[in-house]
Formats: C-alpha cells, structure tokens, sequence
C-alpha cells in the first residue's frame, strides 16, 4: 500500500555561479535605502505531493524528480524537506 507524502523543495544558484536577478534586486533596495544589504540570492520553492511505497522509496523519487526536472544540477544546488500526509 502506498502513502502519501508533502515535500517542500528549495532550489538556489551554486555559490559559483553569478545570480543577475539578485544583483538587480539588491540593486533595487539599494535604491530605496536599504543599503545595508550585502547580497541578494534568488531561488525557487517547490511543494509537490506524491505517493511512494515508503519513505526510502519516497526520498528517491524526489532526489531523482529534482534531479532529472525540478533543478539543474549543473547550476544549482536543491534540498528537500518531506512528511508523510497522515490519513484521516
């Protein structure tokens, strides 16, 4: 029987990698007086449900999701948090 599990997925810009949407953003508060910002990093947050056999099984799946679509791994870097949806 398979069970259902949320998962919150963080994708970032390798440290590496130059980030133009966060130069121009920290460009921006800069503008309006928040000079005190040093530096500004742009990502992108996923939720996605999904049903696996079992947590091991689950946590693969989404490596692999996040892996083959969700990030590039060539330029960025993912984690994930995940929990199991209790039926009621």
């Amino acid at each position: 029987m398979s069970q259902t599990y949320q998962s919150r997925i963080y994708v970032t810009l390798r440290p590496s990698v130059l980030d133009p949407v966060g130069t121009a953003v920290q460009s921006g508060l800069s503008q309006l007086g928040y000079s005190q910002v040093e530096q500004v990093r742009i990502g992108r947050y996923i939720e996605l449900t999904f049903s696996a056999e079992n947590e091991d099984k689950a946590r693969e799946q989404l490596d692999q999701m996040c892996d083959q679509l969700l990030a590039n791994p060539v330029i960025e870097n993912y984690r994930f948090e995940m929990t199991r949806v209790t039926q009621e």
